[in-house]
């Protein structure tokens, strides 16, 4: 198959220019298995490389040079094409430890692996040998690296001290646990303070940010141990600094997006008050690309009120994404000396000016810092002052697991369409129809919450009382998940296909429902899964269900709930979704290709 991809690459540019085989994913990151041929024919051996997603532009430059340069000549005759894609570092970690399951759904299995950090190689090695297997992940070589930072918009930053007082995670514990919220530092017009961070099972930053919080409660900058983690005021410093959090997710440019446009409406210092980034995303943002992909004709505005990146006085990680050549029963000689050669073409020097170029400090210690490691786009090429060391896979894991219960809970209303084209076949090749892997995705996705969410069900379409005109109706109460998953589950595998597709009733409904039960405490969240378009035509105001949703995001309202729309199918109207999840800060997913709404029933979680 390898060498069948190669043979197909070259038609495939001549074609059109570069083929993206693109997967399922979050609209507001690059997107997820994304495979990009970017050169290669004849009986070349493909590498496939899976690459976290922040970097795939720079691995696809790299890789067009290499495929074009004497460098792809192998020894002893033949070439090598390499062919980097797309995927989530926890995501592939996971993969990994599973042995990389199920190709059709999950894509080839890599031969090189760079996620953005080193840990997810070990937790991917510890998860395999709590199962009694080898490792797979050997220790690669840094590619380029990119400090963990605490971006903050400016007039908040320095209303804390910035750039002459140090600061860190212990302000932001600070800042979580002040009921004043920003009133305490003169701007009550800021509303609380608000956290945003990625969930750390499947994002680097997120990870990232955990690590460094626990080293902050320890006072320790290394030899982290998980008898450290159990320690009651550690356990407490955590589940403070998550209480502030606005929600989670799989990727740290939902927020950086989100705080784009609301710069662009002037509400920036009310959307979020922080953001667990890398430096180099922070840099983006200030280049105006907030989510680091610059699209042909892309005309970059850099933000009315740009971010700065506070480097924790407690100290940070660096994301050193490592180049990795898996050690797996998949990879054969020829790819692992075609992969080796690739790992020694981009340390070149001339090659890591070009990791530079994109944002990031080169692997390479000889390329010295510059632009734009510069204080004009919010950053400080002497920081950080100290680096905290990598903890031990054991603990990396017990890490993640203590997250889960930590974490800030949730109150989530699945709000699902069951209009009669969910009973429409799911493709070609199978009997079942679109409801019928929603359904399984729904349930699946129910063990993804914590046991402290709480979680309910409503689905929506025409006609559905024969009593009495309705849009929606409540199978199953918001109620605490641990009490009444098995209920959920059957409730859902019930579900049958009916009439129409009130979508603007049953999400003003959901929207209006929730704020009114609104818990400060949660993630108040919706949601929302159709197929179609909005066929009511007793509402088809769009604008004012945009305009109420709105009021519900400005202003520093107490009662933000998310709208986390999920457009399934090919049919679905992806456009009017996508704003509706703009208008409450919150991200759309689609799943144009109904097989894979199993994935994003897991990704659109993960907010939780």
């Amino acid at each position: 198959m390898r060498r069948l991809t190669g043979c197909l690459a070259l038609l495939a540019l001549l074609l059109a220019g570069c083929v993206r085989d693109t997967g399922v994913e979050q609209e507001t990151a690059a997107a997820d298995t994304e495979g990009v041929t970017v050169g290669g024919a004849g009986d070349c051996t493909v590498v496939d490389i899976a690459v976290s997603v922040e970097k795939i532009d720079l691995f696809v430059d790299l890789a067009e040079q290499f495929n074009a340069s004497p460098d792809a000549q192998l020894d002893g005759g033949g070439c090598a094409v390499m062919e980097p894609r797309a995927q989530e570092s926890g995501r592939v970690a996971t993969l990994l430890s599973e042995g990389w399951p199920d190709p059709d759904v999950n894509g080839v299995a890599p031969v090189v692996w760079s996620p953005a950090s080193s840990a997810w190689s070990g937790v991917a090695n510890q998860r395999l040998a709590d199962a009694g297997q080898p490792p797979i992940a050997p220790a690669g070589e840094p590619f380029m690296l990119s400090p963990l930072v605490i971006g903050m918009p400016q007039p908040m930053a320095e209303a804390l001290g910035y750039p002459e007082e140090p600061l860190g995670w212990g302000d932001i514990l600070t800042l979580a646990r002040d009921a004043e919220g920003w009133g305490t530092y003169g701007h009550p017009e800021w509303g609380p303070f608000r956290l945003a961070k990625t969930n750390p099972t499947i994002s680097t930053t997120g990870l990232s940010a955990l690590i460094a919080q626990y080293y902050a409660a320890t006072g320790k900058t290394e030899d982290l141990t998980t008898e450290d983690l159990a320690r009651p005021e550690v356990d407490d410093f955590a589940r403070g600094v998550e209480s502030a959090v606005v929600h989670y997710g799989d990727t740290i440019l939902t927020f950086l997006n989100n705080l784009a446009r609301n710069d662009a409406r002037g509400t920036a210092l009310t959307y979020a008050s922080a953001v667990a980034t890398a430096e180099v995303s922070l840099i983006n943002y200030n280049r105006g690309n907030p989510d680091g992909v610059l699209e042909p004709g892309e005309e970059l505005v850099p933000p009315r009120v740009p971010l700065v990146a506070i480097y924790p006085e407690e100290g940070t990680l660096f994301n050193d994404n490592p180049f990795v050549v898996l050690d797996a029963e998949w990879v054969d000689d020829t790819e692992r000396a075609a992969a080796e050669r690739f790992g020694a073409f981009v340390q070149r020097p001339e090659n890591q000016q070009r990791v530079l170029e994109f944002g990031y400090r080169p692997g390479n210690p000889e390329v010295p810092l510059g632009e734009p490691i510069t204080a004009e786009f919010g950053v400080d090429p002497t920081q950080p002052q100290t680096a905290l060391e990598l903890p031990e896979p054991p603990v990396l894991v017990d890490a993640l697991e203590r997250w889960d219960v930590q974490r800030k809970g949730a109150r989530v209303l699945i709000t699902m369409d069951v209009s009669g084209s969910m009973g429409d076949p799911a493709g070609a090749e199978t009997r079942e129809t679109k409801l019928d892997l929603a359904k399984q995705a729904a349930i699946g996705a129910l063990d993804d919450f914590s046991p402290d969410d709480e979680v309910g069900l409503r689905v929506f379409s025409t006609d559905l009382s024969p009593t009495e005109p309705t849009d929606y109706i409540d199978l199953v109460p918001i109620g605490p998940i641990a009490e009444q998953r098995d209920v959920l589950a059957q409730r859902i595998e019930q579900l049958v296909p009916t009439t129409g597709t009130p979508l603007y009733t049953a999400t003003a409904a959901s929207y209006s429902d929730l704020v009114d039960a609104f818990d400060p405490q949660r993630i108040n969240a919706i949601i929302l899964l159709s197929d179609g378009v909005n066929d009511d035509p007793r509402n088809d105001d769009l604008d004012g269900l945009l305009a109420t949703l709105t009021e519900g995001t400005e202003g520093g309202t107490e009662t933000p709930v998310r709208i986390f729309p999920i457009a399934y199918g090919s049919d679905a109207d992806l456009g009017s979704l996508r704003r509706i999840a703009e208008a409450t800060n919150a991200a759309v997913y689609d799943a144009s290709d109904p097989g894979s709404i199993d994935r994003v029933f897991t990704a659109v979680v993960s907010n939780f």
